[in-house]
């Protein structure tokens, strides 16, 4: 094996070289960042009534509302430079992966790390990092139809010069068949792809469902704000006559109705909600997947690797007349040589598969010659035959030592077998199967001339026997398997193994065998309305290959599931494309099932989804408990905006400073506090979200708008009864702000959990809310105390007796909702 570049070469060819990154869209920048924070249209409106206090002279005001405002803009773009670092870690994960020879170890590493002179190990699905050249091949044939325009794929040959474009394979192609040695010769901009300057991007960034849905809420709002502004504006102006005033309170209205905070803060928690999955080894490539996540109904998972370990190792083989277990291996070798040297010549010299390492493992063990045989011709594995054939130089010429192996099916073929002597091996594949073992057969023949058939069946194969691989299941497989079930979603399990094998690892997982067990025979035979009706009963599919997948995908979706589908091969893709959900594998997957893929499993382990579906759940629960927590403060604020511009008695409550600081507590509440909230209690025990459910429908909309009205008529209540005990206009907003101020902050602790108590919720709370509720606070008292604020905020303080009411008020609407919200749960069988 060629050893490749060592790690030190590599730095430094890095460091000259650069990254293996094409001409990209750059990541926005502070200046770019702090444009996009100042565009939207609260700031715009905080800006002009700040610049509009200046201009009428009102410089104390003016100055704290315009500085204000920039540690609200600077809270906002703290936020959104957050949301970007996330995303460009994203695209870094999700860049396509090579697999180079560094200190003579094969390695994965990043696509974007590759430098020159790198030794590139090829194989089938993989999307090509740079430009190279073919140092050895074996049936090579690579889709350069995105460079070319060219449908047909093209076969690739050993390099004899770097004129010879026939042995060069090129940046952002595809491996269709076959697998190559190949040497780096250009990266980045300098190959054939960055020279036409083409531009690959890794995170597609369409709008999802929700976020157009946000789209046209926030619309709506903005449309009714507009109105309801100039409605104001009017009203306050013939009831009171100050112009200048009536803009103030137009310009408050338009800030107390619009909800900036929805666009902030969904991109937040979407971005924030990807890196999170990425920190549990699940990398979204497609935000729609983070929605879906909590609605998935099914969740077809493969076996190999992601059930199991993807460890394999040989405990039992078969000679054709008897079984042998592997504590006896070297006490029969004789009786078993012929078929463990047949498999290890059948089998790549350092390869990359769990089963062919399985038998290099037995064959060393069993201190077996290692040959130095000459590979001559590979047939590989077709989709019409599962077997593999390697053609090995013999020690005279023209004679060829010839080994097959692969489903025991497709091998009794080859060796032509008659009806009895199949039905005997079936009898012994049978067996090792109901042990759980994926099975394999082993053939071997010579061929005498040196023209070698086209086809593996022209060979005069001999059955040597079967070989059994155990595949360890993976610990902690049974509990998620547990947890989809409480969580209501059905687990299928699709396998190219035999019945009794998948049978076998389904009790031991977990599943239920007896639910009934489709083939891929059977399934070939079934029409669409057929497996429609049989799916509903089964979720157990055996000797499946992957092109049957999609036809499962579309049965289940079909029957109006939401599913959620595991792959790692080329021909996985169509599958994980036409999946609610497609799950590719990081580690055995292709570059073609990445791409294909909504998530991808960097550790290919089925608890990851799982682990990944309870966190989708628990993003999208705090995602609706921060909105619904910002359309209910609003509600408040535009009550308590509008009730003076038509009584012109009533003092005015709320200017848009005030505003101003309620938005300076509530951005990073929004943001830090309900995106980082922990799970709700027996969140894996409810079942899936209805997905074509609206995301904010109207009884949302209309239990947010309840709370708002209960903070709103907890407000004036104690505004009027302060009325009612004769307190100047200065003290009465003061304790009406309070009441909104602690009333808000009651609002968060309550609605931060569905599930637990108020009391659980401050005694779990993280420091970093802690440190923003205890922040309000002190911001409050500050406001209330300082003379120079007083003034500022139109405060009077005569005596903070004149406060209890406001805590008393605030605390009775606080118990108001912790009482519904234990009926509720007590109701749902959630305490």
């Amino acid at each position: 094996m060629n050893p490749g570049l060592s790690t030190a070469v590599a730095v430094e060819k890095l460091k000259i070289h650069g990254y293996n990154e094409l001409p990209s869209v750059k990541p926005k920048n502070i200046w770019r960042i702090a444009r996009e924070v100042m565009k939207e249209p609260m700031f715009l409106l905080l800006i002009s009534c700040g610049l509009l206090y200046m201009i009428l002279g009102d410089y104390k005001e003016g100055s704290v509302m315009l500085a204000t405002i920039s540690v609200i803009i600077f809270i906002t773009f703290y936020q959104y430079r957050k949301t970007e670092k996330a995303l460009e870690a994203l695209k870094k994960l999700s860049s396509p992966r090579a697999l180079v020879i560094r200190d003579g170890i094969e390695i994965r590493i990043p696509g974007r790390e590759v430098v020159p002179d790198d030794i590139i190990i090829l194989n089938e699905g993989d999307r090509i990092s740079a430009d190279a050249i073919v140092l050895n091949t074996a049936n090579l044939v690579i889709d350069e139809s995105m460079l070319t325009g060219e449908s047909i794929a093209v076969s690739k040959s050993v390099a004899v010069d770097s004129s010879n474009t026939n042995g060069l394979v090129f940046s952002g192609t595809l491996v269709v068949q076959g697998k190559a040695e190949v040497k780096v010769v250009a990266t980045g901009f300098k190959t054939q792809f960055g020279k036409i300057g083409t531009t690959l991007q890794n995170i597609d960034e369409d709008e999802t469902r929700l976020q157009k849905e946000m789209k046209v809420l926030i619309k709506s709002f903005f449309i009714i704000g507009a109105f309801i502004s100039i409605g104001i504006v009017m009203a306050f102006y013939y009831t009171r006559g100050n112009f200048v005033q009536s803009l103030l309170n137009g310009l408050a209205a338009a800030m107390s109705i619009l909800p900036e905070e929805f666009p902030v803060v969904l991109t937040i928690f979407l971005a924030l909600g990807a890196w999170r999955l990425s920190k549990n080894n699940v990398l979204t490539r497609k935000s729609s997947a983070i929605e879906t996540l909590g609605s998935a109904t099914v969740l077809c998972t493969d076996k190999t690797g992601t059930i199991t370990q993807n460890k394999m190792e040989v405990v039992a083989l078969y000679n054709g007349n008897e079984f042998f277990n592997k504590n006896i291996f070297l006490e029969r070798q004789n009786q078993i040589n012929n078929l463990i040297l047949a498999a290890h010549r059948a089998s790549a010299k350092d390869s990359f598969d769990p089963m062919e390492k399985a038998i290099s493992k037995v064959h060393e063990e069993i201190l077996l010659p290692d040959e130095k045989t000459k590979l001559i011709k590979e047939y590989p594995l077709s989709h019409e035959l599962l077997a593999m054939t390697r053609v090995l130089e013999s020690d005279s010429e023209y004679s060829f030592s010839v080994s097959a192996k692969g489903a025991p099916e497709s091998v009794f073929i080859l060796c032509k077998m008659d009806e009895n002597a199949k039905a005997t091996h079936l009898l012994a594949v049978r067996q090792m199967a109901e042990q759980g073992l994926r099975v394999i057969a082993v053939a071997n023949a010579s061929h005498q001339n040196k023209t070698l058939p086209s086809i593996q069946h022209d060979f005069n194969f001999k059955f040597l026997g079967l070989i059994g691989l155990q595949d360890p299941i993976r610990a902690e497989v049974p509990q998620a398997i547990k947890e989809c079930k409480e969580a209501g979603i059905k687990v299928i399990m699709i396998t190219g193994d035999f019945p009794a094998t998948a049978k076998s690892i389904a009790g031991q997982i977990g599943l239920d065998p007896e639910k009934g067990i489709i083939t891929g025979e059977e399934l070939k035979k079934m029409n669409d309305e057929e497996l429609k009706i049989k799916i509903r009963d089964t979720n157990i599919f055996a000797r499946v290959v992957p092109e049957q997948k999609l036809r499962i995908v579309q049965a289940l979706k079909s029957n109006n599931e939401i599913v959620a589908m595991t792959g790692d091969g080329v021909n996985d893709a169509p599958a994980l494309k036409a999946a609610n959900i497609g799950i590719a594998m990081g580690n055995k997957g292709t570059d073609v099932a990445r791409e294909a893929a909504s998530l991808v499993l960097l550790d290919d382990n089925f608890a990851s989804v799982v682990s990944a579906i309870r966190s989708g759940r628990r993003i999208f629960d705090n995602l609706q408990k921060a909105m619904s927590y910002i359309l209910a403060l609003h509600v408040p604020i535009i009550g308590l905006t509008l009730l003076p511009a038509f009584f012109s008695s009533l003092p005015l409550l709320l200017m848009p400073l005030h505003i101003v600081f309620l938005e300076l507590i509530n951005d990073p509440v929004c943001s830090i506090a309900f995106e980082s909230e922990q799970e709700e209690k027996g969140i894996m025990k409810r079942p899936p979200r209805d997905a074509k459910e609206h995301f904010f429908g109207r009884k949302k909309i209309f239990l947010s708008i309840l709370q708002g009205f209960l903070l709103l008529t907890t407000v004036l209540s104690v505004y009027f009864y302060s009325l009612y005990e004769k307190h100047s206009e200065g003290e009465v907003r003061a304790i009406a702000f309070s009441t909104l101020i602690i009333g808000n902050i009651f609002l968060i602790v309550t609605n931060l959990s569905v599930t637990r108590s108020f009391i659980s919720v401050i005694t779990e709370i993280k420091s970093v809310i802690f440190l923003i509720l205890l922040a309000a606070f002190i911001m409050l008292f500050l406001i209330l105390t300082v003379p120079f604020l007083q003034e500022i905020f139109n405060f009077q303080i005569t005596s903070y007796l004149h406060f209890i009411s406001a805590f008393l008020g605030a605390f009775a609407l606080l118990i108001i909702l912790e009482t519904e919200k234990y009926f509720k749960n007590r109701k749902n069988n959630t305490i």
